[in-house]
């Protein structure tokens, strides 16, 4: 099978490909121009209209990486920010882990392979982030991996530091729309986090949670094995 088919499948008609390759022609200009500051990559990179990204040379990228219009990956981290094959950050995503404007530098953020950060998410990647392979994140998505200490009343909030426990996806994850992931949380591998649940404590792999606080509702593999 060649590579055209692979990408596009069979049901695709010739024009509507070259109609694509002419589209993303800019995103592969763009791209071209990006390599050349980046830490290391090792395949084609697609980049969209208005990106925004900070300190490159810490980036380090496989195969196929996209960065839709609008995003915002600043890669002032310890650990840098380390992305596997085929990955994509959506339109107007965040990645942040520290503030352009001075502050403490953040651990970064770890993705597998054939992951993708959705449509205006943000990714806090103060405490280290660890995405996996396969992993879908949905539009509107929030990943805390911070969490601000508050147990003195006499000093304010903003003076008292923070807590870093850092945040672990593991691979074959779906992370629904408008959910918020909070510091210190495992989601175990196969797992689907509901939309618009708030994720504060660990999830079991092959479990479905949804609500606020999120808790388990099904699990897959039971479902799996009802049908």
């Amino acid at each position: 099978m060649s590579t055209t088919q692979e990408r596009f499948g069979k049901d695709w008609q010739k024009g509507d490909v070259l109609l694509t390759y002419l589209y993303l022609l800019p995103f592969i200009l763009r791209g071209l121009w990006l390599r050349l500051f980046m830490g290391h990559t090792a395949g084609k990179v697609l980049v969209g209209k208005g990106v925004r990204l900070a300190y490159s040379s810490r980036l380090h990228a496989g195969r196929d990486l996209i960065i839709e219009d609008g995003a915002e990956v600043n890669c002032l981290a310890k650990g840098g920010i380390k992305l596997g094959n085929r990955v994509t950050i959506g339109k107007y995503a965040t990645i942040r882990p520290a503030n352009l404007y001075g502050g403490a530098i953040g651990a970064g953020l770890i993705i597998g392979d054939h992951s993708n950060i959705g449509p205006y998410s943000y990714i806090g990647c103060s405490g280290l982030i660890q995405i996996g392979s396969n992993v879908m994140i949905s539009p509107r998505v929030s990943i805390y991996a911070e969490n601000h200490v508050i147990a003195g009343v006499d000093v304010p909030m903003k003076e008292q530091g923070v807590t870093q426990k850092g945040v672990v996806i593991e691979d074959d994850c779906w992370i629904a729309a408008n959910s918020v992931i909070l510091d210190g949380v495992r989601i175990g591998r196969g797992a689907v986090v509901a939309a618009g649940a708030v994720v504060s404590r660990d999830v079991p792999p092959y479990s479905i949670v949804a609500g606020v606080p999120a808790r388990v509702i099904k699990h897959r593999k039971n479902t799996i094995a009802n049908l």
